[in-house]
């Protein structure tokens, strides 16, 4: 239980100092006959009836002053961080197996779940691209649907290749309209440019005009990879093959939105930029807390309407009220 106007209590404190003004006022009448002044009193034995209504009338105001001063209070917490979108590229070429003993995807899921448990109160949402670009997880605050999300990403489910720009347009536009001053997307790709309709030029620009900022990973080793390139008799068939990450365009894609290009040759390196990003993206957490008062007044006010019921009784029939 708590009070939504608490200062209304201090009114309880009168209750004492009339009580000190009534005894002081009998006082005075203590010299009068008693019969001009309780002429229907009766025996002794009966002077508590004539006190109890003033009594009631006691209990009634103090029930009536708790009923005003009282309410249920219900705390509201409103925390406001940063919109954030990881883009993750899904293409075949994921696959190659540089990141020992794992491939890309595998580290890069491992590292991006990583990620957003570092987080707090921020709003994420997944993008995964290939040659075309879908948004799996609309910016949420549920976690734990977002890593999920995360650990279902597989090579396959999207027409291969990697179009970097409709990425980065499918992104922004999910940032576009999102709360908070700070929206950042965080995009992870091993390849060049080579589908979709959308310049990723143009899309980060679209996307800076919007306040969106762009953090880009090149994802593979330098010089060559095993690359998945087909089925093979017992599975995939590999091809060692060079490694190509157009290292410029990512770079000028993060600078035009005043982000960040960095270049992961290995899980620990990408582990170290994901780490990188969680620091140069912490934002200072405003929490709001409103209070929303439930009225619970209807108890103490019964109890006075209670007391003033039998105050007006008693004072017309047992009892004859004493000024």
């Amino acid at each position: 239980m708590s009070f939504a106007r608490p200062l209304l209590l201090l009114l309880l404190a009168a209750l004492p100092l009339w009580w000190w003004w009534r005894r002081q006022r009998l006082a005075k009448l203590a010299g009068a006959p008693m019969s001009d002044v309780r002429p229907a009193l009766g025996p002794v034995e009966r002077l508590w009836i004539a006190r109890l209504p003033a009594s009631l009338r006691s209990v009634c105001l103090a029930a009536w002053i708790v009923a005003a001063a009282l309410g249920s209070a219900r705390a509201e917490l409103r925390s406001e961080g940063i919109s954030l979108v990881l883009a993750v590229d899904i293409s075949s070429s994921m696959l190659a197996e540089d990141f020992s003993p794992a491939n890309r995807l595998d580290v890069a899921r491992r590292t991006a779940t990583e990620f957003v448990r570092a987080r707090s109160s921020d709003r994420i949402g997944l993008v995964a691209f290939a040659g075309q670009a879908l948004t799996q997880v609309p910016i949420t605050t549920d976690y734990e649907v977002l890593e999920e999300a995360i650990r279902q990403l597989r090579v396959g489910i999207l027409e291969d290749g990697t179009a970097i720009g409709t990425a980065i347009a499918t992104s922004a536009n999910r940032l576009r309209r999102a709360p908070g001053k700070s929206k950042v997307v965080v995009l992870l790709t091993d390849g060049e440019n080579n589908k979709g309709t959308v310049d990723p030029r143009t899309a980060a620009q679209a996307a800076a005009t919007f306040g969106v900022k762009i953090y880009t990973i090149g994802v593979g080793t330098q010089g060559e990879a095993p690359v998945p390139t087909g089925q093979g008799p017992l599975g995939l068939r590999y091809e060692t093959m060079p490694v190509k990450i157009d290292e410029q365009l990512l770079d000028e894609v993060a600078h035009t939105t005043g982000g960040r290009y960095f270049r992961a040759t290995d899980a620990a390196s990408l582990s170290n930029i994901f780490g990188e990003i969680n620091r140069l993206e912490k934002t200072p957490v405003q929490h709001l807390v409103y209070h929303r008062y439930e009225e619970a007044y209807r108890v103490p006010l019964g109890l006075g309407l209670l007391a003033l019921a039998l105050e007006l009784v008693l004072a017309g029939t047992f009892a004859v009220r004493v000024p």
